[in-house]
């Protein structure tokens, strides 16, 4: 602001300064002009006297008369003022007529330049006041949440640049509100969705409790089976809780990553281990290609996570007695590493939406709220990785994600 400021004053001192030079340079011509018209008729008035002074007294000489001329002595006597012709008034009448009339000239000069550099200045005001108007509009009707507005110009100065980065704020604005609006909406189905998902199982354990409760005397298998499932529905709602805390904390900017060099096969080893029972339970074989010493840097245990996750959704959405085929490819400029799974595969309108939050297809498991692959997307993001998908229906579904180096 304080530079801005110093511009501005600046460029006033500037304009200010060229219209005094200006008015100088066409005063200093008028009076070159006018000494010039006084030095010739004045010449002429010399020069006359002297041809009259030669011709009456031939024995005078012409240097004579010139010394005279040339001479910085006092008169003896002032003839002129003895006749009375004052000092303020000029000798010669063409002479005195000349400088009236140049005189007057001056004083047109100086009242035409002023009146035109006063009109000049005014128009320049009312032209600056109108702007500043337009845009005090502009940002009334923006306040009022009216992003309707263009005021983009093409012009080059100040007001004009202003006026374009108003438009490029008033863009940003009306993105903002229409994600605002598009992100509540989100919210509050994103909600109603998370507490229809939360109270079913509250629901069933509630009534599994009830049945605990009034029936002291239940078979020791059923009362096991109670537990079992009030114990499976707690274990459901303590995940959905840590990843949206966990979401809410990348939201919040408050996640700081611990980078190392990671072991490209040493990490997927460890998420076939943290999936081993699903991996069992649904009798999938696991195919893996992995370059040994494949390494890049990032956050090992987010990136575990990361991982996890999506190879977790490949074996929920794989058939019984599928496979998984998981590839590590290692370049300079990038590891890249593949997950493809033989399953039914993601159609076109559920594939844009995959890797939104709470986004459930058609196909999604019971329990699944669509946290997972959003919160891989994020974590992977957050270490200079991206990710993508690629799927056809009955195809089968393959996630390929990128760490650059």
């Amino acid at each position: 602001m304080k530079l801005q400021k110093e511009t501005s004053l600046r460029k006033i001192i500037i304009i200010g300064i060229s219209i005094i030079a200006i008015f100088l340079v066409i005063f200093f011509i008028f009076i070159k002009a006018q000494y010039r018209a006084y030095s010739k008729d004045i010449n002429d008035k010399i020069n006359i006297i002297i041809s009259q002074v030669i011709e009456q007294y031939p024995e005078i000489k012409e240097e004579d008369i010139l010394e005279i001329i040339n001479s910085k002595e006092e008169p003896p006597e002032n003839i002129l003022q003895k006749y009375g012709y004052e000092e303020d008034v000029a000798n010669i009448k063409e002479i005195r007529i000349t400088m009236e009339h140049n005189i007057t000239q001056n004083i047109i000069l100086v009242a035409i330049f002023g009146v035109v550099s006063l009109a000049v200045y005014t128009t320049y005001v009312l032209i600056q006041e109108k702007k500043i108007r337009e845009i005090n509009d502009y940002l009334r009707q923006l306040n009022n949440g009216n992003y309707t507005l263009k005021i983009e110009d093409n012009g080059e100065g100040e007001f004009s640049k202003l006026r374009n980065e108003l438009y490029k704020t008033t863009v940003l604005l009306k993105e903002a509100a229409e994600n605002s609006e598009k992100e509540k909406e989100q919210l509050s189905n994103s909600l109603a969705d998370i507490s229809h998902q939360i109270k079913t199982p509250l629901t069933s354990m509630r009534i599994l409790l009830d049945n605990l409760a009034d029936n002291p005397d239940m078979e020791p298998e059923v009362r096991k089976d109670f537990i079992r499932e009030i114990s499976k529905q707690v274990d459901w709602i303590s995940s959905l809780v840590i990843s949206l805390l966990k979401m809410a904390k990348f939201d919040a900017g408050t996640i700081k990553m611990e980078n190392s060099n990671i072991n490209a096969k040493k990490l997927i080893d460890n998420v076939l281990d943290n999936l081993s029972i699903l991996i069992e339970i649904k009798e999938i074989e696991v195919i893996t290609k992995i370059d040994e010493k494949a390494s890049f840097i990032a956050d090992y245990k987010w990136q575990l996570e990361a991982i996890t996750n999506i190879v977790k959704n490949a074996i929920e959405h794989s058939m019984q007695n599928s496979k998984i085929y998981i590839t590590v490819e290692n370049t300079s400029m990038f590891l890249k590493i593949k997950v493809k799974d033989e399953g039914k595969g993601i159609s076109k309108k559920d594939r844009k939406h995959i890797f939104e939050r709470f986004y459930k297809s058609k196909d999604s498991q019971e329990g699944n709220v669509g946290i997972g692959l959003p919160l891989a997307k994020t974590i992977i993001e957050q270490n200079n990785g991206y990710i993508k998908v690629d799927s056809e229906p009955d195809k089968g579904t393959t996630f390929e994600i990128r760490y650059m180096k």
